[in-house]
């Protein structure tokens, strides 16, 4: 098998390397003797000096990789700035550390990253992720700490799922009990679930009745109505998350953390709303280390922001203050793909104690690398993923038009990849990764899956270019800013 470019790590008298391309792939393990090698699965030849181990990127050896490698065993971040770097392919970590290695420095790295709808929607296991991240951060050398983020978690079992793979952080999500509140509402809160909350209204109204919250650069105050109003919004949703997160707590033999994430709901997220949310959550003995809100304006799948950045600014800082007062945690940007022109307000507003999420975009940046080297097969993924769009873009904040997209036979070779920039087509994209890389053919073989893995191997350099260059964009503005070691 030739050897492709790879750095290894050395850990004690071991030195573990992933060689080999594509489905060519696998780990190589050199030691001094054989009985060095027992923990690791694979064919081993010995010589004088040295035994050498050559075995698949399976889970056995993921294992025995993380247990040789401290540092790729994942762990909980923190406080510290960090960003999430989701890969639907298996393949973007490698690209991912250039990435890091060049802008990131400071900022602590999630490679393994999915939400719970994505690995169902690709057949893909939690297991699998974590250890594809693996692999391709030992391909790479990535020396430093790693965390692994089990994403948009809904139920206990798919927590179940998530701790059984080695997942660190949980981001735990009860938006299906957050509650449309509408101009007319009246105060009622006859349908707040009070035992599921060990509370009863008259309680709550006393806990806020207190006057002003000092929330340092700014101050609240809560008023009857507004407290109406979030109790009728979020109580389910706090209850269901106290739920989830006892479930975790109790059934997590290993240190973990959890980020709480209503960013995927219908209306914005008021500050007295996230006051109501994190002294509820708090009084029920949770703790977190980030919050993600549905904040002001859109931050839709794959595109810049769309909304008055400086009013999003203030609401940063407004949502930080509470987040320092009621905490200390991170404020979290979710769908923060391509959100250009907010990172550096974003760090600035919370001096470092931000979260930064992406995962689509990884995978546009391989769709860019096949509208370039693999045209055909470009047009392919386009024509499913344009046919798909209606169904697709349920799960997602997107507002696509398909009838503003072209045919990909209207579009020349040359200008491909200007489908994988232009607004409308990019979002098209970016929610029809389901239908493409799940597509079989006749035989049963996912064909368009398999061909982009190929085409992505033979052009390995192109793509963890591309990775570095436009992760890079989204990891420059946070560097520094941390206000926590």
């Amino acid at each position: 098998m030739d050897d492709n470019e790879t750095t290894g790590l050395t850990s004690g008298r071991l030195t573990l390397s992933v060689v080999g391309t594509g489905t060519r792939r696998q780990l190589r393990v050199v030691a001094r003797s054989a009985e060095e090698l027992s923990d690791f699965d694979g064919i081993v030849s010995t010589s004088v000096d040295e035994s050498i181990l050559e075995g698949s990127l399976s889970p056995v050896n993921a294992r025995a990789v993380r247990a040789q490698i401290p540092w790729l065993q994942p762990r909980p971040v923190g406080l510290v700035t960090s960003a999430g770097v989701g890969d639907r392919l298996g393949l973007a970590t490698p690209g991912h550390v250039k990435a890091f290695r060049t802008y990131g420095n400071g900022i602590v790295p999630v490679f393994a990253q999915q939400s719970i709808r994505e690995m169902d929607r690709l057949g893909r296991t939690p297991q699998e992720v974590l250890d594809d991240a693996t692999f391709g951060a030992l391909e790479a050398g990535w020396d430093r700490q790693v965390g692994a983020d089990a994403d948009h978690l809904k139920t206990a079992v798919d927590i179940d799922r998530c701790l059984e793979a080695g997942f660190t952080s949980f981001t735990l999500d009860p938006g299906e009990y957050v509650r449309d509140v509408t101009a007319s509402y009246q105060g009622d809160l006859t349908d707040v679930p009070w035992t599921a909350l060990e509370d009863d209204e008259s309680s709550m109204l006393r806990r806020y009745s207190a006057g002003t919250i000092d929330l340092g650069e700014f101050s609240l105050r809560v008023d009857d109505v507004e407290l109406r109003r979030a109790a009728h919004k979020y109580a389910a949703a706090v209850a269901y998350t106290v739920s989830m997160y006892r479930h975790l707590t109790t059934h997590a033999d290993y240190p973990v953390e959890v980020e709480v994430a209503i960013d995927e709901t219908a209306a914005p997220t008021t500050i007295a709303e996230h006051v109501y949310m994190a002294t509820e959550m708090k009084r029920l003995g949770m703790q977190w280390v980030s919050f993600a809100p549905r904040y002001i304006g859109a931050f839709e799948k794959g595109v810049e922001y769309i909304g008055d950045t400086d009013v999003l600014a203030t609401s940063l800082r407004q949502h930080f203050a509470v987040a320092s007062a009621l905490g200390p945690y991170k404020l979290s940007l979710h769908s923060g793909s391509d959100k250009f022109k907010i990172y550096s307000l974003a760090a600035d507003a919370t001096g470092g104690m931000l979260h930064l999420k992406t995962s689509g975009t990884s995978y546009l940046e391989a769709l860019g690398v096949a509208a370039v080297c693999a045209p055909s097969l470009f047009r392919e993924i386009y024509d499913v993923s344009r046919d798909a769009y209606q169904g697709a873009r349920a799960s997602y904040q997107v507002s696509a038009v398909r009838e503003r997209t072209p045919l990909s036979n209207d579009v020349a070779d040359a200008a491909l990849d200007t489908l994988v920039t232009s607004f409308d087509s990019r979002q098209i994209l970016h929610v029809g990764y389901g239908a493409v890389l799940t597509l079989r053919d006749e035989q049963g073989a996912r064909w368009l899956n398999d061909e982009l893995h190929s085409l992505l191997a033979a052009e390995s350099d192109r793509y963890k270019n591309a990775l570095e260059v436009h992760i890079g964009r989204h990891l420059a503005p946070l560097k520094g800013t941390s206000r926590h070691t």
